[in-house]
């Protein structure tokens, strides 16, 4: 009686880049499965199976792993449902060799193989991974040749000047890969370079251009998607004041070249609001770097709005007054948020009482202790008494630290603090303490 063979389950994985020709009838992925079932029939005296799920990933690169089909083939090769993965070519399944690398050992470990059906190799044996690894390499080195070529052609075409692509800007539409100038928009472009010049503030020309209705270009994203249509913020103002496009200018790396299209800024004008803008930022970041530190940068968060609260200042008689802010009413005036900006020196203070509490705690003080007596390192013999002295003197220790060495015991002890109208939540990173403790143990606070 003859030995019944072995069912080897095998799933025929295929991919397309992009999306054209997938609605016919009989597309692309249609053929490269019919290839790979035919493959397959023709080891059937093997005990090859196709599996009936389909893993097409129709419309995504193969420079990453991020497709859904991708995902499901290798969730059911974890889950021991597949022997055998069959390719129509082996840059179907990847352009990336560290992907690529990461996927054989996934293979290995569930102990699946891997069978390219034009390139006549199996992962099985040796040779099969000789030859895959020599095609692997000439597939990636073709596809970073390719990416040079692109590359230096975009280069070529920006340095004569032509528009590229990419985000559509305000006063601008695209025909045939040139910009041509939409007059209303032009008009907008060139009243907010006059305006700024004029009042040299971007949260009041925010305030008017919302007050008129003014929104932020509409346009057609590439993928079909329409993007746009939003209320301006500083950003977007930003953005169109240093633009060069306005003067008529193309932007690649860092070089500038004269464009094809008009422009809708004269050179006069743009060199005044520069001459502005340049002070602007200097006075800026002087201010945030030396006058106006700030203990909880990048932890704050505005539970009305959800967006981050950023440090901020304003000097009346020539004192400093310091806030956070929510991001939205930056960008989008203070009516975005409810909450607004809130004194930095009482939330400082609400802060640094927290951190005193919990590095003063009873549970505090003995893990410090016993991770002092346990540590080679400690140049001390501390009991606990000497400890909760040393430990009880927090104020005179915090205020003899440098704001840099404040800024950072803050942010190992707080993980972020949420204000609202009615509350201020201050949540501590319980974990931060290992660190604190190690801290002293070298005796670096000691």
């Amino acid at each position: 009686m003859m030995e019944k063979k072995k069912v080897i389950r095998c799933a025929v994985y295929t991919r397309k880049s992009t999306e054209e020709g997938l609605e016919q009838q009989y597309n692309t992925l249609d053929a490269q499965r019919d290839a790979g079932e035919s493959y397959i029939q023709s080891q059937r005296h093997e005990g090859w199976e196709v599996l009936p799920t389909r893993y097409d990933d129709g419309g995504f690169t193969g420079g990453n792993m991020d497709r859904p089909a991708l995902k499901r083939l290798i969730e059911d090769i974890k889950a021991k449902k597949i022997d055998v993965v069959v390719v129509y070519k082996i840059d179907r399944l990847s352009r990336s060799l560290a992907d690529f690398a990461q996927m054989v050992q996934i293979f290995d470990e569930h102990d699946v193989s891997f069978v390219s059906v034009t390139q006549h190799f199996n992962t099985k044996d040796s040779m099969g991974r000789l030859t895959l690894n020599i095609l692997f390499s000439f597939a990636q080195f073709e596809r970073e040749v390719i990416g040079e070529r692109i590359r230096d052609k975009f280069a070529a075409s920006k340095q004569k000047g032509i528009f590229m692509g990419g985000a559509l800007p305000l006063g601008y539409n695209s025909v045939d890969r040139k910009l041509v100038i939409v007059p209303e928009e032009a008009a907008l472009v060139e009243h907010i370079f006059k305006r700024y010049v004029q009042i040299k503030s971007i949260g009041q020309i925010i305030k008017e251009l919302d007050l008129k209705g003014y929104r932020t270009k509409m346009y057609e994203s590439g993928t079909g998607n329409l993007r746009g249509g939003r209320k301006f913020n500083r950003q977007y103002l930003y953005r169109i004041l240093n633009n060069p496009l306005y003067l008529g200018q193309i932007v690649h790396k860092d070089k500038i070249y004269p464009g094809q299209h008009d422009a809708i800024i004269s050179q006069e004008l743009w060199d005044e609001a520069h001459a502005i803008l340049s002070q602007d930022r200097v006075k800026r970041g002087n201010h945030n770097k030396n006058t106006n530190p700030s203990l909880l940068r990048g932890m704050v968060r505005c539970g009305c709005c959800d967006s981050a609260m950023t440090p901020t200042f304003t000097k009346k008689d020539r004192r400093i007054y310091r806030y956070y802010t929510p991001t939205s009413a930056i960008h989008r005036g203070y009516e975005a948020c409810k909450v607004g900006p809130v004194p930095a020196a009482e939330i400082d203070a609400l802060v640094v009482g927290h951190v005193r509490k919990f590095i003063e705690s009873p549970e505090v003080i003995t893990q410090t202790h016993a991770k002092l007596q346990s540590s080679d390192e400690c140049p001390h013999d501390f009991g606990l008494r000497e400890l909760r002295e040393h430990i009880g003197d927090f104020d005179g220790f915090w205020k003899s630290l440098k704001p840099r060495e404040r800024n950072r015991i803050a942010e190992i002890l707080v993980k972020n603090v949420t204000i609202t109208n009615d509350e201020v939540a201050i949540d501590m990173r319980l974990d931060g303490f290992t660190t604190i403790t190690n801290t002293f143990t070298k005796g670096d606070f000691l």
